[in-house]
């Protein structure tokens, strides 16, 4: 690595994304959302016809994936597949779905992982994602495994659907949590799991503020600030 790292991986609803987004804009450092690119993928082919299930012909997609992200002037990042903006629909329970799907194909995961260790570069970098701290960035000196229980992470998520005016089922958004859990865990290739370094964070019952002032107490100590 030419930059340090600090990896925050963990389930979809532990909160990594928003510590992740916090923490790169505290230290000032790049910020990579290595999630996004899988459910670009995901959505990539839907968009060309592409079965889930096509693993030869999903791996093109993803060795061939012309996606960038744009930063919005509110701030947002914004990503795009082939010139089009597909930041909302990759967001949604589909999109999560694809994703899963996708990255559960060694080859996919193959194409994706040089792209997602250009990120790295000065003054540094702080990767969301499942495997950022086992398999992406192991040299990593800070890693991070934020998780939190599936019924938590259900709630969060109807909640932040609900906001959003979509009509859902929290019974169902369990249903495909748990489901998605299992998947990403018992893959053969990259599962969900913490690093043997990495300090693993509960947020089932803690504020996100506390456990953003739990990560900085640890950036801190590792003289990273």
């Amino acid at each position: 690595m030419t930059s340090p790292v600090i990896t925050v991986d963990g389930p979809s609803g532990a909160g990594k994304g928003t510590i992740s987004h916090l923490l790169a804009e505290k230290l000032g450092w790049h910020f990579l959302d290595s999630g996004a690119l899988y459910r670009v993928t995901g959505q990539a082919c839907l968009m060309e016809g592409v079965s889930w299930d096509d693993h030869p012909a999903v791996t093109e997609v993803a060795r061939h994936l012309d996606v960038s992200f744009i930063y919005a002037d509110s701030g947002e990042v914004l990503v795009a597949y082939k010139g089009t903006d597909v930041s909302g629909v990759i967001r949604t329970e589909e999109g999560g779905r694809g994703a899963s799907k996708v990255a559960a194909v060694p080859a996919v995961r193959d194409a994706l992982l040089a792209r997602q260790r250009e990120f790295c570069r000065p003054p540094g970098l702080v990767a969301d994602g499942r495997d950022m701290g086992t398999v992406v960035f192991p040299a990593a000196p800070l890693k991070f495994f934020l998780t939190a229980s599936a019924e938590e992470r259900a709630e969060r998520r109807y909640k932040q659907l609900i906001s959003k005016g979509e009509s859902v089922s929290l019974p169902r958004l369990l249903e495909d949590i748990q489901e998605r859990d299992a998947r990403d865990s018992s893959r053969s290739v990259s599962p969900l799991v913490p690093a043997a370094d990495a300090i693993v964070i509960d947020s089932t019952a803690t504020p996100i503020e506390q456990v953003f002032d739990q990560v900085m107490l640890e950036v801190t100590r590792k003289g990273l600030i």
